[in-house]
Formats: structure tokens, C-alpha cells, sequence
């Protein structure tokens, strides 16, 4: 009879504490996706609010009203230029873009995120419609809407897809994205539905490009974490490194860099060394590396949704490896997350979050959220990070691959990156 007791007890004890982690995981849940839920378009709460409010107004960080809504019609910038620069990250009427500011922040939007006290109000004071929140972005209007000009100055980026992020690297503000093409929700075609170049698809979020040589910042903070006297050593590239019978690295043109230092391989980005290096190193080295840097990680971002990039974890030859170290093989990134990884050299080896609002308000004027920046994620020592600097410095500023990027009165770092595997090209600067 004891032991019977005993056994209730203990089957007991097992069901309040799977009760316990149930409720703690969905209090997790909530905290971490419980605007993801809000936000899809499914959703009936989001629908009845609808029914019965007001959809606030989307304000840039200097008060500039980027959408409104009169008489039950969403209203956007009067400016062409604006609404198709910005219409990535605003939205569009029908929901066309995924996870912009109208649908992921439709939670703000239409008062359903507020404070305890305008919810004791609205019951107190009830009335057939009501006005949602104001949100204020990061976003600095005049800036987001020449930035697709930019894409048009040189040659090789003129009527080509692409994404632009800027960036605040201390704080995370984003205060400009856009993506190409891009359209004016005023004026959606049937041909912008059907094209086959995707102008719904924000390609500074979810746009998984291979980072090329931008990469090397990565393979470059690994080989000084694990090799310690690795800027006093020296590497042959003689224009071609074969790694295996099937698999031959190769520099821009074969070009032959001769005898280099960890520094003058970045500067120049000699695909040779860092294909060395990676082998060196060894895949789970890099692999480590790339997921302090945020490969591999699921990013769960307050303000805005970003795909996760990949570093692979299986098949992994030595060509594959070799492939890795400057970028190449099967890796991928967002745009939005290689100026993270800028960023975080930048802001001495810490990658902020990317923050995308300023603050929200509801029409009373009471504060439901005010900017803040989030805990920042440690990717390599404050002294890998000065020597990443430095090198990146050299790349522009000391007759390196990104020399184009140089403007004598400002003090410009970088470095740049081409996609062997397919027609991309990347550049990341601060």
C-alpha cells in the first residue's frame, strides 16, 4: 500500500512539473513569437481589431509621417521616390510583403500592444472605433529615399536586384533598407505580381546571398583566435591552390600575389591563403567561428524578422572547407546580417541587434514603447576586432580591393566580396 502511495506521489510530482515547463515554455513562447502570432494574417483577434480601429500612423525618427489612414484608406508619402524606396519596409495595402512594419507591427498599429492603463481607458470609455498607436521608426526618410539612386551610379549594380542596409553600429538603428526592385504601392501592376524578379520579396532580410570575400573577416578572426602568432607568418600564393584532383582554387585572373602576410591577403583577398587557412584552421574551427559571428543562430529580433544564415554542417570535403574560407561553397547570408557582422568589428567585437523602431505612442500621447538597445552578442575579442579594423582600413584606405569606396576626407573601412557561384556581389563598410 506504501509503495502504491509512493508511486501516485511520484506520478504526481511528474505531471505538475511537465505542467510547470509547459507553462514556462509557453511564457517563453509568448515573449519570443507572441507578435510573429499576432502579425499573421490569419489571425482573428487581428481581424476584429480591425473591425473597430483606427490603424495608427508610421512617423521616420525626425516626425515625418510615412502612413496614415484616412477614411478607412492607407495612406503613404506623397512623394513617388519615397513610397517605392520604403515600400519594403513599411508595406503595402494588401500584404503583399511579408514581415514589413503594416503587418509585423500590426500589433502596435492597431492598439492591441498597450499599456495597462489605455486598456483600463478603452474599457472605461468605450466607443464604436478607435485610433491605434503611432509608431515612430529609426528610419531617416530623406536618406531611405535616394539610397535606390546609389544602385544606378555604377555599371555593374545599374538595373540589377540588390538590397542596401544602413546602419547605426553602436545602437542597431537601421536608417535605411531597401530592396530593388522595388514598386509604388500606388500604382501595384499585374506585371509586378507575375514578374519573375520577385519586387515583393525584401531582399535585405530574406535574400540569402554566398558572402564571398566578405567572409574573410570571419576566417580572419578564427586563424588569429587559434594560430597566435598568425600576422608574422607568411603564405605563398602562386595564383592557384589545388586542394584536390576535382577542385582548384583560383585568385581574380589567376593574378599571382607572390609572398603575403595575414594582412596583406585580406587586403588584397587572395582566395589562395584563406582557402589555406581553412584547412588549416579545420571545419569545425571556422564552423565555430561563423556561428559566434550569427551562422547557424535563429535569429528571434524584436523589430524585425531576419532569415538565418547558414554555414553547412554536413559533407563537408576539403574542397567544401577550402571553398568556405573566402566565402564560397555552400554559405549564405542576408545583407542585413553581414552589416551586422560590420558592425560588429566596428563596435569593437560586439554585434548589436538591429533595431527598427524608435517608439510607439498611443493617441493619447501615453509612452507603450521607447527605443532601447538590446544586449549585444560577443562575436571575438576587442583585439581581433581593433586588428579586423585595421586590416579593413588597409582594404580602402592602403590600395586594396575596396579603393573605390576611399574618400580622402573620411576615414572609411571595409571590405568586398564576389560570389563565384553565382552573379552576386557584396561590399560592407562603415
Amino acid at each position: 500500500m506504501k509503495r502504491q502511495r509512493h508511486r501516485f506521489k511520484m506520478i504526481a510530482l511528474f505531471l505538475f512539473a511537465l505542467f510547470l515547463l509547459l507553462g514556462l515554455y509557453g511564457v517563453w513562447s509568448v515573449t519570443h513569437y507572441g507578435s510573429r502570432w499576432f502579425s499573421y494574417a490569419g489571425n482573428p483577434r487581428l481581424a476584429a481589431q480591425k473591425e473597430n480601429v483606427v490603424e495608427g500612423d508610421i512617423l521616420d525618427r525626425h516626425g515625418t509621417v510615412l502612413a496614415s489612414t484616412d477614411d478607412g484608406r492607407r495612406i503613404f508619402s506623397s512623394s513617388p521616390q519615397a513610397r517605392a524606396a520604403m515600400v519594403h519596409v513599411l508595406g503595402d495595402r494588401n500584404g503583399m510583403i511579408a514581415n514589413s512594419v503594416e503587418t509585423f507591427q500590426a500589433g502596435y498599429l492597431y492598439g492591441y500592444q498597450s499599456s495597462l492603463s489605455d486598456a483600463v481607458h478603452l474599457l472605461m470609455t468605450p466607443s464604436d472605433v478607435r485610433k491605434g498607436n503611432t509608431v515612430t521608426l529609426t528610419l531617416d526618410a530623406g536618406l531611405n529615399t535616394v539610397l535606390p539612386g546609389f544602385f544606378q551610379l555604377h555599371p555593374l549594380s545599374a538595373g540589377k536586384n540588390g538590397a542596401a542596409v544602413v546602419m547605426n553600429y553602436l545602437t542597431g538603428e537601421v536608417l535605411a533598407m531597401t530592396s530593388l526592385p522595388c514598386f509604388d504601392p500606388d500604382t501595384v501592376t499585374d506585371a509586378d505580381i507575375v514578374s519573375l524578379d520577385h519586387p515583393f520579396w525584401n531582399r535585405a532580410t530574406q535574400a540569402l546571398y554566398p558572402p564571398g570575400s566578405t567572409f574573410k573577416i570571419v576566417t580572419s578572426a578564427a586563424a588569429m583566435k587559434a594560430i597566435p602568432d598568425i600576422q608574422s607568418q607568411s603564405f605563398e600564393c602562386t595564383g592557384t591552390l589545388q586542394v584536390s584532383e576535382a577542385f582548384a582554387v583560383h585568385d581574380f585572373n589567376s593574378v599571382t600575389h607572390g609572398t603575403l602576410s595575414l594582412r596583406d591577403a585580406f587586403r588584397r583577398s587572395c582566395n589562395c591563403v584563406y582557402a589555406s587557412l581553412a584547412l588549416k584552421l579545420g571545419d569545425d574551427a571556422l564552423r565555430s567561428a561563423a556561428e559566434s559571428f550569427g551562422f547557424n543562430q535563429n535569429f528571434l529580433f524584436r523589430d524585425l524578422v531576419v532569415y538565418n544564415s547558414s554555414y553547412p554542417v554536413s559533407n563537408r570535403t576539403f574542397d567544401a572547407i577550402a571553398a568556405s574560407g573566402y566565402g564560397q561553397s555552400a554559405l549564405t547570408a542576408t545583407p542585413v546580417h553581414m552589416c551586422l557582422i560590420s558592425a560588429a568589428v566596428a563596435n569593437g567585437g560586439t554585434m548589436p541587434e538591429p533595431r527598427l523602431i524608435r517608439s510607439v505612442k498611443t493617441a493619447s500621447g501615453s509612452q507603450v514603447l521607447s527605443f532601447s538597445t538590446a544586449s549585444a552578442r560577443r562575436v571575438c575579442s576587442d583585439e581581433i576586432a581593433s586588428e579586423l579594423s585595421s586590416m579593413m582600413k588597409d582594404v580602402v584606405q592602403g590600395g586594396g580591393s575596396g579603393n573605390l569606396a576611399d574618400i580622402p576626407s573620411l576615414d572609411i573601412r571595409g571590405k568586398t566580396g564576389t560570389a563565384e557561384s553565382s552573379l552576386n556581389g557584396e561590399k560592407i563598410n562603415y
